[in-house]
């Protein structure tokens, strides 16, 4: 995702460590990613594993049956619908200052290039299936490897500058924080897990899947961020194409601007499903309609835009509330379900790791909404 164009500026920040936090990450949320599935399955009077359950909020249901029938599912879906629109609304703020930036002679503000980036994406309120939704992240994957080709050519050329002591020992907390966010964002994607791997050919190699994904995300990430880090240093900014010269800037900008664009779709897609399922719970035919389900995609697209024009230092919100909606789709929540579903049938070194990673994501969530809300403190006078 566009988080990784921040790594090198999480190790400005992290140090050493950063390079560790890089591998964790992707330890961890891979983890996370092979419990969440398995709370959809439980076993049959043969031994045999059988999906019982499709969504995020079936597991949460199955959770809170007995106490809060309906309270489990609620929380995951609330959740869940804020950090998909969060991250829809993102990629259009994205948009906008990357068209700025690259046309800055055009007398036209920010939030107009947003609005003219918004038009572009119109033609998503006719996506019904994932099939199309993949075919767009095929296309997003390859203009990522592009961006990544450009900036790690451009860094293998300057390798005479590269020295090791840039690295630094000594952190500053906060700053740490942020990296630690930066880094662990950059993988999260449990919340689109469930569909997929439901929509798997073979389901059964999810697994090998899962663990081939986090390992090469986990190398491209560490190359990445360590060349571009000891190309630049101290000079290092938040996002890395920011560094390159005037001519490849132009460039890498369009290719992160498709990138966004192409990526849109898929938290969308993902928000609308969400939000239908809701609606659509009644046995009157009328809310099974495609007309519904064609006001409802045309109905989060114009918030997604609405949010993006009038809503007030959304960066600091967006972090807010991103520590809180990430951390508990990537952690807690995963780890929890996993501990409440499975609890008999776990190893002690098994229910050791979901509660080390329960204290980690509340943790994490912690030190990310303090951060937050003191730099909204802040803003705000």
């Amino acid at each position: 995702g566009i988080f990784v164009l921040g790594l090198p500026y999480a190790l400005l920040h992290s140090g050493y460590s950063g390079l560790f936090l890089i591998i964790l990450a992707a330890v961890l949320c891979c983890y996370t990613g092979k419990i969440l599935i398995a709370c959809l399955y439980e076993e049959n009077e043969d031994g045999q594993l059988i999906r019982v359950r499709d969504t995020y909020e079936d597991i949460a249901k199955a959770c809170c049956k007995k106490l809060f029938p309906k309270l489990g599912g609620i929380v995951v879906n609330v959740t869940q619908m804020m950090e998909l629109i969060m991250t829809c609304i993102l990629y259009l703020v994205f948009s906008g200052n990357l068209l700025s930036h690259s046309f800055p002679y055009v007398p036209v503000t920010e939030k107009t290039w947003s609005v003219i980036a918004f038009v572009t994406l119109l033609p998503c309120v006719f996506i019904k299936t994932l099939k199309i939704v993949s075919k767009l992240s095929q296309l997003c994957s390859l203009v990522h490897f592009i961006i990544i080709l450009v900036v790690m050519t451009y860094c293998l050329t300057q390798i005479h500058q590269w020295s090791w002591e840039k690295f630094r020992l000594s952190i500053e907390f906060e700053d740490f924080l942020v990296s630690v966010g930066v880094i662990i964002f950059s993988y999260t994607s449990q919340i689109f897990l469930p569909t997929l791997e439901g929509n798997m050919k073979n389901p059964g190699e999810f697994r090998c899947m899962l663990n081939w994904t986090h390992f090469f995300a986990c190398v491209l990430k560490s190359a990445f961020a360590l060349t571009a880090f000891l190309t630049w240093g101290e000079e290092t900014k938040e996002i890395i194409s920011d560094n390159l010269p005037s001519f490849l800037q132009t460039l890498v900008n369009l290719c992160l601007l498709t990138k966004a664009l192409l990526s849109y779709p898929l938290p969308f897609f993902a928000a609308t499903e969400i939000a239908y399922a809701c609606i659509s719970r009644g046995n009157h035919p009328g809310y099974r309609s495609p007309l519904l389900a064609l006001g409802v995609r045309g109905s989060l697209l114009l918030l997604t835009l609405l949010m993006t024009m009038f809503v007030p230092h959304f960066a600091l919100l967006m972090g807010l509330t991103g520590s809180v909606t990430g951390a508990a789709m990537t952690f807690l929540l995963p780890s929890f379900f996993h501990l409440k579903l499975k609890w008999k049938k776990l190893a002690f070194l098994e229910k050791c790791a979901d509660i080390s990673v329960f204290i980690l994501g509340f943790l994490c969530s912690l030190a990310g909404i303090a951060c937050s809300v003191k730099a909204l403190l802040e803003v705000f006078g």
